[in-house]
């Protein structure tokens, strides 16, 4: 904590809050539901970005992950001089050492609520990838098939699109999460509509946006170590969905149909849903055949594939042609002829 230049009597508000000196205490906080995930991922990153004086409120869950971060916003909010708060999942690695300057940097602007490391403009549902994806610093690595790895729009310098930018989105992905002090003061995760885990980060930048606040991406380079099952639950992530996209309806464009219908527009949005999960499966499953592909052309671009042909090529010919004799072996047995006699 920062050392005060005289004492104040109980009750009294902080100078920093007075305005007379500046706040820079930093939290970062997470729900654990894996000891094990956290000290492996979560810790390592956290150990590189912190400060001197980051305080660290990572507790084990409970029970929903609304619930959870919910009371790490209340205990930050009696944090005196807490400049922001972030929130990461336990399985989410920060691999960049700038990473607390950066988040300081965007909310140096008093409008800014939220700050994540991917967003997307033009969202419609909790399926935020659906929308235009603006920012995306974060790559992704899994470990089942062997494991792999799904780099984001804009991990890769090399490979980033002309059309990706920083700044204001609708909504960004909640796996990091940057508070303000305004922020941590006003906004809570909604523990009613919500289920035990999706559309959190959808409806908290809604809840900022709607109390004309900003929600903004920054470039913080984060690994995302989580299973290539986007959608562990089907029947909860469509009724979060739905949920959602109620609550949130004068925000996000209306169904297409005959207006006045309410059980018309309950239909639509679970279709809605439903195609939604259809085609979040389906992009995974490309997701990965793309990776898989890219580590191929990689492998045989390698130097040591290279080296290794010539006894590749000699065991292609040996296999081709046990598999011929066997062939000429199973066809004399069947026309009744002794194998031996070819």
């Amino acid at each position: 904590m920062p050392t005060t230049l005289w004492w104040r009597d109980a009750g009294e508000p902080s100078f920093a809050a007075l305005g007379y000196l500046p706040a820079s205490v930093v939290a970062i906080g997470s729900a654990i539901t894996s000891p094990e995930k956290y000290e492996r991922y979560a810790v390592p990153g956290i150990e590189l970005a912190k400060e001197d004086d980051t305080q660290i409120l990572s507790f084990a869950s409970s029970g929903t992950l609304f619930r959870s971060y919910n009371l790490v916003l209340d205990q930050a909010a009696q944090m005196e001089d807490l400049e922001f708060l972030v929130l990461i999942h336990q399985d989410a690695e920060i691999v960049d050492p700038d990473f607390i300057p950066k988040i300081r940097a965007e909310l140096a602007d008093p409008d800014v609520a939220l700050v994540g490391c991917a967003g997307a403009v033009g969202v419609r549902s909790i399926a935020w990838w659906e929308g235009a994806v603006t920012w995306a610093s974060f790559t992704h690595i899994y470990d089942e098939l062997g494991g792999g790895e799904i780099p984001a729009l804009t991990w890769l310098a090399t490979e980033t699109p002309s059309y990706a930018k920083l700044g204001e989105v609708d909504m960004v992905d909640g796996f990091v999460l940057g508070f303000s002090p305004w922020a941590i003061k006003n906004l809570r995760f909604d523990e009613i509509t919500g289920g035990a885990l999706h559309g959190y980060d959808f409806d908290i930048s809604h809840q900022a946006r709607d109390a004309g606040k900003k929600v903004v991406t920054a470039d913080l380079r984060v690994i995302h170590h989580h299973s290539i099952e986007l959608i562990s639950d089907l029947d909860t992530w469509v009724n979060a969905h739905i949920e959602f996209s109620k609550k949130w309806a004068h925000m996000l464009p209306v169904p297409e149909g005959p207006g006045g219908d309410s059980d018309w527009e309950d239909r639509a949005r679970r279709a809605e849903a439903e195609a939604s999960a259809a085609r979040t499966l389906a992009g995974a499953g490309h997701l990965i055949n793309e990776s898989m592909e890219r580590e191929l052309l990689e492998l045989q671009a390698s130097k040591s594939w290279k080296v290794t042909k010539p006894m590749r090529d000699f065991s292609r010919i040996f296999k081709k042609r046990k598999a011929k004799k066997e062939e000429k072996a199973q066809h004399a047995i069947r026309a009744g002829e002794s194998p031996s006699e070819h």
